[in-house]
């Protein structure tokens, strides 16, 4: 099977990422997770993986987004990327779509130079996938912004990914929306 990874302006691929996303998240599911209520940023960049030719259901197999973020880390001004929206088809799970996609988006922030760590965050069932891939649990504060202004980001686990800087806990504000 050839794989062919694809990375793209984030809103200009929506559409196509749109329907993955609710196949793996449906509204009526989403609404009952801890993160149901969250309002999230717009991917800059969308790393795609296609469902091969030969594949019975074509379409979008794994889909990671691409953040960038001036941030502060204990009061001071970071640049740094994030990744969210981690989705793969189930009838290619298990795969390793996810780790492929996700070493192409970190490639693309290290292609970044400015970019000092990476972040996200992951609900307890994939700790072990992004630990095997080199990410590190965060024990200290996040902040970001919602609606209703800036609150302390508990909804999931913070993870961060050690480019030139390796924080494992302080305070760190996305300054913006979370992703």
């Amino acid at each position: 099977m050839s794989i062919e990874i694809d990375v793209l302006n984030g809103d200009a691929s929506w559409p196509r990422v749109e329907p993955l996303m609710n196949a793996v998240w449906p509204k009526h599911v989403v609404e009952k997770l801890s993160w149901g209520h969250v309002k999230w940023a717009h991917a800059d960049l969308r790393v795609l993986i296609e469902a091969p030719e030969e594949s019975p259901k074509p379409g979008l197999a794994c889909h990671v987004g691409i953040y960038f973020r001036t941030a502060t880390w204990n009061g001071r001004k970071v640049d740094i990327g994030g990744i969210g929206g981690v989705a793969t088809r189930e009838d290619f799970r298990g795969r390793g779509l996810a780790g492929l996609a996700l070493g192409a988006a970190i490639q693309t922030m290290r292609d970044h130079e400015a970019i000092k760590f990476a972040l996200l965050f992951c609900e307890p069932h994939n700790f072990a996938f992004y630990e095997a891939r080199g990410w590190h649990k965060f024990t200290g504060e996040v902040y970001a912004e919602q609606p209703e202004g800036r609150i302390r980001f508990e909804a999931m686990a913070p993870f961060v990914f050690d480019f030139t800087r390796a924080p494992r806990d302080g305070i760190i504000d996305l300054c913006g929306l979370p992703w």
